[in-house]
């Protein structure tokens, strides 16, 4: 994170990497304009609440097509208010689907613009891969390739508030800001150790003690073998980086009897468009 803007937004600089984990979303025409969504969490919102359906209304505006509709069914596997982008995902899914629904009318750019409207982080959900992440998160610039590793994701009994993290954490006292330049320079190496010594997140300066598992999760998964471990966005999860698949899997074994919400992950390339 770099300073505040005038509209209210953080100027950022960070990288982001898609992973395996993934809701299932499914999406199917309807001719009369309407767009419905349905999820297996009984406390997600099923009307415009719903990034998913915001998605769809935004293409069929960009589309111009006043009768078309959707049906979206979501099953969840992506930690809720977990700081990965489950519902930016979710909404760029609807995305990518109805264009391929409706023959493709627009490219990925196009469909990044669109999702921009609707949240920062969606328009890296369209894309996926690794990226650079600047402006308010909807600036990206593609990168090389993760290199081959596996992540393991834990997320605490606890959600952080997105708002309240933003509105304590201060700049100008934060401790440590992450080597990005030599993130980047590590990345185009395909140096795994590089990337995973290099990481830092500055929302991890703004947690209180109530947050404090969240460095308990850290420190088990270095304690297992992780090469790095960092807050996703701003949290709650935490993931480490394992440089062996069965360490990973002894890392998730072992954070499994303290954690509801383990999850075994590889990076996921670009989405093809």
């Amino acid at each position: 994170m770099l300073s505040k803007r005038g509209d209210g937004y953080h100027d950022i600089r960070m990288v982001m990497q898609s992973v395996t984990l993934c809701d299932d979303v499914q999406v199917s025409l309807r001719g009369d304009g309407g767009v419905t969504v349905s999820t297996d969490l009984r406390f997600l919102p099923g009307d415009d609440r719903n990034i998913a359906v915001k998605a769809a209304r935004a293409f069929f505006s960009q589309l111009g097509e006043t009768g078309l509709g959707a049906d979206i069914a979501i099953h969840k596997r992506i930690p809720v208010c977990a700081g990965m982008g489950g519902g930016s995902s979710d909404g760029a899914a609807v995305l990518r689907a109805l264009n391929t629904l409706t023959g493709k009318p627009f490219s990925r750019k196009e469909l990044e613009r669109t999702g921009a409207a609707l949240g920062s982080d969606i328009p890296f959900c369209v894309a996926g891969g690794t990226a650079l992440a600047e402006g308010r998160g909807e600036a990206l610039t593609e990168l090389p390739a993760f290199p081959d590793c596996r992540f393991v994701i834990a997320k605490p009994s606890f959600s952080v508030s997105t708002p309240e993290l933003f509105s304590r954490i201060d700049l100008t006292a934060v401790k440590y800001h992450p080597d990005t330049a030599g993130l980047l320079a590590a990345l185009s190496r395909g140096n795994l150790a590089g990337i995973s010594h290099r990481m830092y997140n500055v929302f991890e300066d703004a947690l209180t003690q109530k947050h404090s598992e969240i460095a308990a999760i850290k420190s088990a998964l270095l304690d297992c073998g992780a090469l790095g471990a960092a807050m996703t966005g701003t949290g709650s999860a935490v993931f480490g980086i394992f440089d062996s698949v069965k360490r990973a899997e002894t890392a998730q074994s072992a954070l499994s009897r303290h954690y509801g919400e383990v999850f075994l992950a590889a990076p996921r390339p670009a989405v093809l468009i």
